[in-house]
């Protein structure tokens, strides 16, 4: 005869729906950090692990409350607490490991294929807790909606405030693989805890246990050990910084899986990349009593130290999402403390609308969340802030990247033409042709001196031509739709046409 099931004390039951249900979303938070060296962050990647953990909620509260009609649902919980901890905390060795011993070309993929596996087990274990503690908890067909309603509202704020301690709190104060380290004990040490419980009132639990406790003692010091792709790991970013064996002095600063800026501090003339060599040569063409220049995207903010020598009069203020970025900026890229350069830790969108009017003459737009400019910096809406903070005949420079049909960076154009009376682009000779990458948009209220850029852009030696301007009105005649704040499919955008 199996000995009778007994209630947790009412606290305790709290406490493992809380811890169960908080983990999974510890685990959904982190694991998009995990792979974002590797795969970036996008709305694809995004989609995708969200998309994973949930269906991986719903398979193990399922299984949960199938295996609870089964089994005594104490001699199970302690288990599934323990592997579920041990599943977390192989998570970070695992996808570290396998990603350094494939190559590059490789890593995306196994990232993501690691990533299912990595988020989804753990995740199904975990959430076959709660409906096992519903089903011990229930005395009485009369307390079924007390106790049912309870237990998930309680699991429903763990879920809620694990998210918001991850996102804003933990992640900006300790790795990832520490949040996962300390995720993955605390399940299995409550797992323990529970499996002596469970065996107090005479209920069996799963000899595979402790082989969970040796996985989980392993799991933990291969997170501790393997290393991280990153030099920093910021709000936002994998930051690292490396140098260019073929120019001393040169460094490239990688957020995730983009080079973002090369900088040579000793010598900021220099510009390696080609679109930052149009972008230079567009400013050149400024009067000289253009004096101000905003910057939305700082990366390794190398615009502006050039434009800090080659324009001495002008100041520049640089707004950058990422403190962690800036930090990297001034401790290992040697950002000069010049009172023409300040430097504003926001949001784009939100530092443009709190300007002046005719505050700049130029804005330069070179802000990535991976290969795609953030949406709510591409509409309509947008550019028409950015034209009231613009003074009279202030410059448009902007950067985007696309591929194959360019879909977006038509949609782009199309955008800023909607909002600006002259439009103009540079581009690689090969770029609308289908080989696509950096294109450079450039708007004004007055009409562009596509001479004197052309000029400029030569003598910058950019790899970039302007595109003529009846080419430029066919190469947006079938674009999609100007971009709104109620309709900007970047990523999908740029997905269609690769």
């Amino acid at each position: 005869m199996r000995p009778v099931d007994r209630a947790l004390p009412g606290w305790l039951a709290a406490a493992v729906v809380f811890g169960s249900s908080a983990a999974v979303l510890v685990l959904e938070i982190t694991a998009l950090r995990l792979i974002a060296p590797y795969v970036g962050i996008t709305l694809e990647t995004n989609t995708s692990v969200i998309g994973l953990a949930l269906a991986a909620i719903a398979f193990g509260a399922w299984s949960g409350g199938a295996a609870a009609d089964r089994r005594p649902p104490l001699s199970m919980i302690g288990p599934l607490l323990v592997v579920g901890g041990a599943l977390v905390l192989l998570v970070t060795p695992t996808i570290r490991l396998t990603t350094s011993l494939v190559g590059p070309s490789d890593a995306p993929a196994v990232a993501l294929m690691l990533a299912a596996v990595t988020v989804f087990a753990p995740a199904a274990v975990l959430s076959a807790v709660s409906p096992m503690v519903v089903k011990l908890q229930l005395s009485s067909l009369d307390q079924t909606g007390a106790v049912v309603g309870r237990l998930s509202g309680i699991g429903t704020l763990g879920a809620i405030l694990a998210t918001f301690l991850t996102g804003f709190v933990l992640v900006a104060l300790v790795p990832t693989s520490v949040i996962l380290l300390g995720t993955g004990g605390v399940l299995v040490v409550a797992g323990a805890a529970l499996v002596i419980v469970a065996r107090r009132h005479g209920e069996a639990t799963s000899p595979g246990t402790a082989a969970a406790i040796v996985v989980a003692l392993v799991a933990g010091a291969g997170g501790l050990l393997v290393a991280s792709p990153c030099d920093v790991e910021t709000k936002y970013h994998c930051v690292s910084v490396r140098p260019d064996a073929a120019r001393p002095g040169g460094q490239v600063l990688v957020l995730d899986t983009l080079r973002h800026s090369y900088v040579d501090a000793g010598d900021p003339a220099h510009l390696e990349f080609g679109y930052m060599r149009t972008f230079a040569a567009a400013l050149d063409t400024l009067p000289s009593g253009a004096s101000s220049m905003l910057h939305v995207g700082g990366g390794g903010m190398t615009l502006p130290r050039y434009l800090l020598h080659a324009r001495p009069e002008a100041t520049h203020t640089v707004v950058e999402i990422d403190p962690g970025v800036v930090g990297v900026d001034r401790s290992r890229l040697a950002l000069p403390d010049d009172p023409r350069l300040r430097v504003e830790v926001a949001d784009g969108r939100v530092a443009v609308a709190g300007y002046p009017d005719d505050s700049f003459d130029a804005y330069v737009g070179d802000a990535f969340g991976g290969i795609a400019v953030p949406w709510h910096l591409t509409t309509r809406e947008t550019f028409e802030d950015v034209a009231r903070v613009l003074r009279p005949g202030g410059l448009v420079v902007l950067n985007v990247i696309d591929f194959r049909r360019l879909d977006f960076a038509r949609a782009e154009v199309a955008t800023l033409a909607s909002v600006f009376d002259h439009v103009a682009l540079a581009a690689a000779p090969d770029a609308l042709d289908g080989a696509g990458g950096n294109l450079v948009i450039l708007a004004s209220d007055q009409p562009i001196d596509r001479v004197a850029l052309e000029t400029a852009m030569d003598r910058q030696e950019s790899p970039m031509e302007l595109v003529a301007a009846h080419d430029l009105i066919g190469f947006v005649g079938d674009a999609p739709r100007v971009l709104r704040d109620d309709w900007a499919p970047v990523d999908q955008l740029l997905t269609t046409g690769r």
